[in-house]
């Protein structure tokens, strides 16, 4: 595993690769990575209002930044205690149609087999008909195609797309701090209630790479294919830095409501990368 990353360059090396992958210059890419700070991560479409409390995070040194992915707020305790995956690639990739809950199921299928080599007994929710207006903490609620163990969201997923290819990113929680959750979500009467972690339900809390291993194998087996280790090219470095600057960390883009802004056959072998 590489170093952790702040969240302006994790949300920028996402948004390089999901370029890449629309133009057909990079590989479908499964990421695996951490955060350093610790850090939290609003919905592309999320106002940043007082469910989320930007002050506590400024005190606390917790970052804050707005994903290219739409869904909720999720905070991303560093290595210790979760593991943020991405996948950037395209419906014909996955051998899947161009719809977003195909697509779910594609990715959440290789999550479950991963958490249960782990011990855990995930379970992939079925579909789910509208509920209204999304919770501003990721964790509050299951949706489609998520994942529960014993009925408590573990893995929450979010999802943008344009055209027939996505970005989607995912939380794994190995652990959760309580106190600064409830500090950094004042809103959210209690945090805990619709999560679990896996040091919860394994009795013990694995490590980073151990969940990124299994999870590895889980697509691996579920879906036939053969990852290979990958990184960024110099001209994906260059595009990261530029747009980790200009773009997710500046304040008008994590405040404000921005505006889109991107412009049959056996899938070519998917990329990993562990950061």
């Amino acid at each position: 595993m590489t170093e952790p990353a702040d969240g302006a360059t994790n949300m920028a090396i996402d948004e390089v690769l999901w370029r890449g992958r629309r133009a057909g210059t990079s590989p479908p890419t499964l990421r695996f990575f951490a955060w350093a700070p610790p850090t939290v991560s609003l919905g592309y479409g999320q106002p940043l209002d007082d469910h989320v409390d930007a002050a506590a995070c400024a005190r606390l040194g917790v970052g804050l930044v707005r994903r290219p992915t739409g869904g909720s707020a999720i905070y991303h305790d560093g290595v210790e205690r979760e593991l943020t995956y991405s996948v950037a690639a395209t419906a014909e990739d996955l051998g899947v149609g161009n719809d977003l809950l195909l697509t779910y199921q594609w990715i959440g299928r290789a999550l479950q087999r991963g958490l249960r080599a782990l011990g855990a007994d995930a379970a992939l929710m079925a579909a789910r008909g509208p509920e209204g207006l999304s919770p501003s903490f990721c964790f509050a609620r299951t949706a489609t195609y998520e994942l529960e163990i014993g009925g408590r969201k573990v893995v929450g997923s979010a999802q943008r797309r344009q055209g027939t290819s996505f970005l989607q990113h995912g939380a794994v929680l190995l652990g959760v701090d309580e106190p600064r959750l409830r500090v950094l979500f004042p809103r959210t009467r209690d945090p805990l209630a619709t999560l679990t972690t896996l040091e919860a339900e394994l009795g013990r809390r694995p490590t980073f790479d151990e969940v990124a291993t299994a999870l590895g194998d889980g697509f691996e087996v579920e879906h036939d294919l053969t990852l290979k280790p990958g990184g960024l090219s110099a001209t994906e470095v260059e595009a990261t830095e530029r747009l980790a600057h200009d773009k997710y960390a500046s304040p008008s883009w994590t405040s404000g409501m921005p505006r889109a802004s991107l412009p049959a056959h056996p899938p070519p072998s998917p990329s990993t990368t562990s950061s």
